[in-house]
């Protein structure tokens, strides 16, 4: 391609409302341009792009035995109320009715569509299992669109689904597709994490895993054990529980001392105005690890209390599964009033007539402080054992970091990712509700066990570029760039530099090199700098020695410039395409 020819238009600054450093190259290369807020147009270099991604990921899906097909954007609601997910989605699904006032959604996901296909079209043991998938525009309707394609309205997705007999027959379709997926964010050259997850309104009865691009600027937070393989998100972390409050009152007794250490009679204290874990903290001298919060939630419109240590918080994704609720919010002020007696800020689960979710980390506890239900006082020397009702223990908190790993001694470190892949276990969710049977040897009517499979194919240009990148511009891996060899002549206006620069192109071109040949009439600067900011990952300069055939060589990723031949560039660059394709 002829850079005049293109069209790329690049900027000097980025727009004020790009926060985050992939939405500002994106958009100063010339590769994206905003059509409404989370709504982009993909100019010429970020399809280019957008396709390398879709090649890798079609080989591997192909390689993995799967098979492309291509499912309506737009889907009968009717398809998602059987389904049981129409309510549970809410107002991110898109709804429309068409001129016979018949309600369809623009499908943000396709497991309603895909079940009802397989389920219409396979009906015997012989004709399992099997897995499909589709690259596809997909449609959200997000409350607050940001960081540019990172969280929008209309992105390009990978999404695959497996159809098997049994469980058996699941975990070997779950497991391929997750080496799979390894393989295709190892050749687009991320840094990614395979972490355990929670599977939200995808639902499904076994394990998930996101894959999670390192990134300072993701949303999702990664916990890691510091020594063993464990990863999971924030959201379904878990951690051994630790009881500090023990450790440190007790810790230089001896063991006939601590056996006969007995916590003070429960005390009731007047704390007015004292509502929150510091205030307590100062009033009267307790780590925040010896005192007990309890706070008031809403879940499917009844409410709940939860009860948490002091120092943790509430995991309300873990409170939510507990409970099978669809729908999870603290209870305003009014509500809280009306189940503890009090205000906010004096809640405890004495005498409450709720249901009480109590963390396994309360239970630990020897010597609390917590609210009492009435305004202006608090509890002192409480010992959950023995003055609540501990019916619903369970892990309802976030692991913090420093925390024992569930598998292991090591420590739970945290980091910042961005979730760019997501394989689920389904198992009959879906063919249960949408009738999708088959029959077996036996000639007996069974469930179809599902699995799917999701790639976030535009969310991986952002993704890729918050980890390529310098103070100049992007940095592409050679497998996904745009172009792989950016060849840009120093003088139109030489015979020499021309003829060499054309003999190079033509070259190029005849083995099948991506080659972007910068044409236009600009000065050399202009020309570097944009090189530099586009982001393609080899360059030729053919300048004043091209008399001599000899030309500069230089990689994005590096510093470093070499004068070689023009054989020893054709030479190299074979082989570093060699190396991307083996």
């Amino acid at each position: 391609m002829r850079q005049s020819q293109l069209l790329a238009p690049t900027l000097r600054e980025a727009p004020a409302d790009a926060e985050a450093i992939s939405h500002q190259l994106l958009l100063r290369a010339g590769y994206i341009r905003q059509t409404a807020a989370g709504v982009y147009s993909y100019l010429p270099l970020g399809r280019r792009v957008l396709r390398k991604f879709e090649h890798v990921v079609r080989e591997e899906m192909d390689l993995a035995g799967a098979q492309e097909v291509l499912l309506p954007a737009i889907q009968p609601t009717e398809l998602w109320q059987r389904s049981g997910r129409y309510d549970l989605y809410g107002p991110e699904l898109i709804r429309f009715h068409d001129r016979h006032k018949r309600e369809f959604a623009l499908g943000p996901t396709h497991e309603e569509v895909i079940t009802t296909l397989v389920g219409g079209e396979v009906n015997s043991y012989r004709k399992l299992p099997v897995t499909m998938y589709q690259i596809q525009t997909k449609f959200r309707d997000e409350r607050r669109p940001r960081f540019g394609l990172l969280r929008g309205r209309e992105f390009l997705m990978k999404d695959a689904y497996s159809f098997d007999t049994d469980g058996d027959g699941l975990d070997r379709s779950y497991w391929n597709m997750y080496e799979a997926y390894r393989r295709i964010f190892t050749r687009m050259g991320l840094q990614f994490r395979a972490v355990e997850a929670d599977p939200g309104s995808i639902g499904g009865e076994g394990g998930t895993h996101e894959f999670m691009a390192l990134a300072a600027i993701g949303e999702d937070t990664i916990v890691s054990c510091s020594l063993c393989a464990y990863a999971a998100n924030l959201e379904k972390a878990q951690s051994v529980t630790a009881h500090p409050s023990e450790d440190e009152n007790i810790a230089d007794m001896t063991g006939e001392e601590q056996s006969m250490t007995v916590c003070p009679p429960l005390t009731r204290l007047h704390t007015p105005n004292i509502r929150t874990i510091e205030q307590l903290k100062q009033a009267f001298g307790k780590a925040t690890y010896q005192m007990i919060k309890t706070l008031i939630y809403v879940a499917d419109g009844q409410p709940i209390a939860v009860v948490v240590r002091g120092d943790h918080e509430v995991n309300e994704i873990k409170v939510k599964n507990t409970l099978g609720a669809v729908e999870l919010q603290l209870a305003d002020a009014e509500t809280t009033s009306r189940v503890t007696g009090a205000p906010v800020g004096f809640a405890g689960p004495i005498g409450l007539s709720i249901p009480v979710l109590v963390d396994e980390a309360v239970a630990g506890i020897k010597d609390a402080l917590m609210g009492a239900n009435e305004a202006d006082y608090h509890y002192d020397h409480v010992v959950p054992t023995r003055d609540f009702t501990l019916e619903r223990i369970g892990d309802y908190r976030n692991v913090r970091e420093g925390d024992r790993c569930p598998r292991c001694e090591g420590e739970l470190r945290f980091s910042k990712g961005i979730e760019v892949g997501h394989i689920f276990k389904l198992g009959t969710k879906y063919s249960e509700t949408l009738a999708a049977t088959f029959l077996d040897a036996a000639g007996k009517e069974q469930l179809m066990v599902m699995g799917c499979y999701g790639i976030g194919i535009s969310r991986l240009l952002s993704a890729t570029i918050e980890q390529h990148h310098d103070e100049n511009g992007i940095i592409w891996p050679l497998a996904i760039a745009p172009y792989q060899v950016h060849l840009v002549p120093v003088s139109a206006k030489d015979a020499e530099q021309t003829k060499l620069t054309e003999h190079l192109y033509k070259w190029l071109r005849q083995h099948h090199v991506d080659v972007l040949l910068d044409d236009r009439d600009e000065r050399l600067g202009v020309k570097l700098k944009d090189a530099d900011l586009i982001g393609i990952p080899l360059r030729i300069v053919v300048g004043k020695d091209a008399v001599n055939g000899l030309v500069e060589l230089k990689e994005r990723s590096s510093r470093d410039k070499q004068m070689v031949t023009v054989e020893e560039a054709c030479s190299y660059i074979r082989a570093a395409l060699e190396q991307v394709q083996s």
